[in-house]
């Protein structure tokens, strides 16, 4: 009998415990915690699909990068390089932690190995993002600094970042097609775990000379739940810092959703309890999912994925 599928969306952040723990190695060490919530989901019963953030591993290969420049004269690596960069350097670590912890519990025959596949995904070129880009990558710079950055950078758009400076800003298009799903669907249909859509996928356009990739990113729970739904997956489960979403949050007024049908949670959304700079793309791909025919949607920490599947903590969003 064929397994349940759940598509668990990790964030980026989730990789550096501290500001201190930002070495591969350190990354490594994290995903290996988090590995060991997922083996307990996958010895429930079911089948994943791992998607992953990637924001401050590109930023780090862009800051490499822009030393590289200044010191040694080196190319500058595209932004859209970088995300394919990070879906292998990431997709390795969590395959292979994956698979240690499911080797050692005595799982690997039946669980199935796991495998990271680099993963395109389409955007339209129309899309309002590529008109007006507001996504905020890579470092900080002084103002000082603009000027010879847009010397070197003519194609770079730079704005500031709050108070703490100037940032370089990307278009954030929606995804619209997942180029490597039959692949991903024969994967999953051999019997394999999988770790796709890293960083919410290689963003491509359709030519009428074939695909090529463009300088920006993709939301990756949109990307998730874009792809949740084309798999028919049984779950979509979004990992974040807290135990549950919650109205009012920081306030005195705070108050935890557990059990939320889409359209309540609508309304939340609506209301601006979801900022969208934190909570809220996850949310706008909670309610993506079930509108587009999923069924059940998790919010929760890592360490909570478990007790979210078999006791209901978390916040649980579902249809009506």
């Amino acid at each position: 009998m064929s397994r349940k599928l759940a598509v668990i969306a990790i964030g980026g952040n989730s990789l550096i415990k501290h500001r201190d723990k930002q070495s591969v190695e350190d990354q490594y060490l994290a995903l290996c915690e988090t590995m060991e919530h997922i083996a307990d989901v996958i010895e429930q019963g079911w089948q994943v699909l791992i998607t992953h953030g990637n924001g401050p591993q590109v930023g780090f290969i862009m800051l490499r990068s822009e030393i590289a420049r200044s010191v040694a004269g080196l190319h500058i690596v595209p932004l859209v390089s970088c995300v394919a960069d990070t879906q292998g350097a990431i997709g390795y670590q969590i395959q292979q932690a994956l698979d240690n912890v499911l080797r050692r519990r005595g799982l690997a025959e039946k669980a199935g190995r796991t495998v990271s596949l680099v993963t395109q995904v389409r955007v339209d070129i129309a899309d309002p993002g590529f008109t007006d880009p507001d996504k905020f990558v890579g470092e900080f710079y002084a103002e000082d600094q603009i000027p010879g950055l847009r010397e070197q950078h003519p194609d770079w758009i730079l704005k500031p970042d709050a108070d703490r400076g100037w940032r370089r800003v990307v278009p954030s298009p929606k995804p619209c097609e997942i180029i490597e799903l039959d692949a991903v669907r024969s994967l999953l249909g051999a019997g394999f775990n999988v770790v796709a859509v890293g960083g919410g996928g290689i963003p491509v356009v359709r030519m009428p000379e074939g695909l090529f990739g463009v300088d920006a990113v993709i939301d990756k729970d949109l990307a998730s739940s874009l792809l949740a739904n084309q798999l028919g997956a049984d779950l979509l489960a979004i990992s974040t810092g807290v135990r549950n979403v919650a109205l009012n949050y920081g306030t005195p007024m705070q108050r935890p959703l557990r059990g939320v049908p889409v359209s309540e949670m609508e309304r939340y959304l609506a209301e601006g309890h979801f900022p969208a700079g934190s909570m809220g793309p996850k949310i706008r791909a909670a309610v993506d999912f079930i509108r587009k025919g999923g069924t059940e949607v998790v919010i929760t920490s890592p360490e909570f994925l478990n007790a979210a599947l078999t006791q209901g903590v978390g916040t649980h969003i579902t249809r009506e």
